[in-house]
Protein backbone atom coordinates (compact mmCIF):
# COMPACT_ATOMS: atom_id res chain seq x y z
CA UNK A 1 0.00 0.00 0.00
CA UNK A 2 2.99 2.27 -0.42
CA UNK A 3 1.30 3.76 -3.49
CA UNK A 4 -1.53 5.34 -1.48
CA UNK A 5 -0.94 9.00 -0.69
CA UNK A 6 -2.69 11.58 1.46
CA UNK A 7 -5.82 12.74 -0.36
CA UNK A 8 -6.14 9.56 -2.43
CA UNK A 9 -9.00 7.10 -2.44
CA UNK A 10 -8.91 3.33 -2.86
CA UNK A 11 -11.49 1.67 -5.11
CA UNK A 12 -12.16 -2.05 -4.77
CA UNK A 13 -13.63 -3.29 -8.03
CA UNK A 14 -15.06 -6.79 -7.85
CA UNK A 15 -15.86 -8.55 -11.12
CA UNK A 16 -17.36 -11.38 -9.08
CA UNK A 17 -20.73 -12.81 -8.17
CA UNK A 18 -22.26 -10.75 -5.38
CA UNK A 19 -22.75 -12.92 -2.29
CA UNK A 20 -22.97 -12.20 1.42
CA UNK A 21 -19.57 -13.83 1.94
CA UNK A 22 -17.96 -11.74 -0.82
CA UNK A 23 -19.62 -8.59 0.55
CA UNK A 24 -18.27 -9.30 4.03
CA UNK A 25 -14.70 -9.87 2.80
CA UNK A 26 -14.76 -6.76 0.58
CA UNK A 27 -16.10 -4.63 3.42
CA UNK A 28 -13.37 -5.96 5.71
CA UNK A 29 -10.69 -5.05 3.15
CA UNK A 30 -12.29 -1.64 2.61
CA UNK A 31 -12.56 -0.72 6.28
CA UNK A 32 -9.02 -1.87 7.14
CA UNK A 33 -7.62 0.24 4.30
CA UNK A 34 -9.81 3.20 5.30
CA UNK A 35 -8.91 3.01 8.97
CA UNK A 36 -5.20 2.23 8.65
CA UNK A 37 -4.39 4.59 5.76
CA UNK A 38 -6.95 7.33 6.54
CA UNK A 39 -8.24 7.46 2.98
CA UNK A 40 -11.67 7.26 1.40
CA UNK A 41 -12.61 3.84 0.05
CA UNK A 42 -15.25 2.49 -2.31
CA UNK A 43 -16.50 -0.96 -3.29
CA UNK A 44 -18.27 -1.74 -6.53
CA UNK A 45 -19.31 -4.83 -8.43
CA UNK A 46 -18.45 -4.82 -12.11
CA UNK A 47 -19.44 -4.33 -14.71
CA UNK A 48 -22.36 -2.40 -13.21
CA UNK A 49 -20.19 0.48 -11.88
CA UNK A 50 -18.58 1.18 -15.27
CA UNK A 51 -21.18 3.77 -16.28
CA UNK A 52 -21.10 5.64 -12.97
CA UNK A 53 -17.95 5.66 -10.85
CA UNK A 54 -16.00 3.92 -13.61
CA UNK A 55 -16.11 7.20 -15.52
CA UNK A 56 -14.58 9.03 -12.56
CA UNK A 57 -11.87 6.38 -12.22
CA UNK A 58 -10.61 6.98 -15.72
CA UNK A 59 -11.56 10.60 -16.33
CA UNK A 60 -11.22 12.30 -12.96
CA UNK A 61 -8.16 13.45 -11.08
CA UNK A 62 -5.37 10.88 -10.70
CA UNK A 63 -6.07 10.34 -7.00
CA UNK A 64 -7.43 6.81 -7.14
CA UNK A 65 -5.73 3.54 -6.34
CA UNK A 66 -7.63 0.69 -7.97
CA UNK A 67 -7.72 -2.93 -6.90
CA UNK A 68 -9.57 -5.15 -9.34
CA UNK A 69 -10.68 -8.61 -8.23
CA UNK A 70 -11.44 -11.29 -10.82
CA UNK A 71 -11.95 -15.05 -10.58
CA UNK A 72 -12.59 -18.08 -12.74
CA UNK A 73 -16.14 -18.14 -13.99
CA UNK A 74 -18.10 -21.04 -12.55
CA UNK A 75 -20.83 -21.33 -15.15
CA UNK A 76 -22.42 -18.41 -16.91
CA UNK A 77 -25.59 -18.19 -18.91
CA UNK A 78 -25.40 -18.23 -22.68
CA UNK A 79 -26.14 -15.05 -24.59
CA UNK A 80 -28.75 -15.92 -27.23
CA UNK A 81 -27.36 -15.56 -30.73
CA UNK A 82 -23.76 -15.05 -29.57
CA UNK A 83 -20.86 -17.54 -29.60
CA UNK A 84 -19.86 -16.51 -26.04
CA UNK A 85 -21.56 -16.45 -22.64
CA UNK A 86 -21.95 -13.76 -19.99
CA UNK A 87 -18.77 -14.94 -18.22
CA UNK A 88 -16.68 -14.22 -21.31
CA UNK A 89 -18.38 -10.83 -21.68
CA UNK A 90 -17.74 -9.97 -18.02
CA UNK A 91 -14.08 -11.01 -18.32
CA UNK A 92 -13.69 -8.83 -21.41
CA UNK A 93 -15.22 -5.87 -19.57
CA UNK A 94 -12.88 -6.39 -16.61
CA UNK A 95 -9.86 -6.63 -18.90
CA UNK A 96 -10.87 -3.54 -20.82
CA UNK A 97 -11.47 -1.60 -17.61
CA UNK A 98 -8.05 -2.55 -16.27
CA UNK A 99 -6.32 -1.71 -19.56
CA UNK A 100 -8.05 1.69 -19.63
CA UNK A 101 -6.85 2.46 -16.09
CA UNK A 102 -3.27 1.50 -16.97
CA UNK A 103 -3.39 3.50 -20.23
CA UNK A 104 -4.34 6.56 -18.18
CA UNK A 105 -1.43 5.88 -15.83
CA UNK A 106 -3.68 5.09 -12.88
CA UNK A 107 -2.30 3.08 -9.98
CA UNK A 108 -4.00 -0.26 -10.55
CA UNK A 109 -3.58 -3.82 -9.34
CA UNK A 110 -5.44 -6.87 -10.64
CA UNK A 111 -5.86 -9.84 -8.32
CA UNK A 112 -7.03 -13.17 -9.74
CA UNK A 113 -8.70 -15.11 -6.93
CA UNK A 114 -8.84 -18.50 -8.65
CA UNK A 115 -11.83 -20.82 -8.69
CA UNK A 116 -13.11 -19.96 -5.19
CA UNK A 117 -13.55 -16.19 -5.23
CA UNK A 118 -14.96 -16.02 -1.70
CA UNK A 119 -12.05 -17.92 -0.15
CA UNK A 120 -9.65 -15.81 -2.21
CA UNK A 121 -11.21 -12.58 -0.94
CA UNK A 122 -11.02 -13.81 2.63
CA UNK A 123 -7.32 -14.60 2.17
CA UNK A 124 -6.72 -11.12 0.72
CA UNK A 125 -8.59 -9.57 3.66
CA UNK A 126 -6.32 -11.41 6.08
CA UNK A 127 -3.16 -10.37 4.19
CA UNK A 128 -4.24 -6.72 4.03
CA UNK A 129 -5.03 -6.69 7.75
CA UNK A 130 -1.66 -8.23 8.63
CA UNK A 131 0.33 -6.01 6.27
CA UNK A 132 -1.24 -2.79 7.46
CA UNK A 133 -1.00 -3.78 11.11
CA UNK A 134 2.78 -4.15 10.68
CA UNK A 135 3.22 -0.59 9.35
Amino acid sequence: MGKVNRGDYVALMAYLPRTDRADDALQEIRTVIRDELSVATTVGYGPRFLHSTGQLHKGGANTGVFIQFVAEDTGSADIPGEPYDFGVLKDAQAGGDFEALVARERRALRIHLGADAEAGLEAVAEMVSEALAER
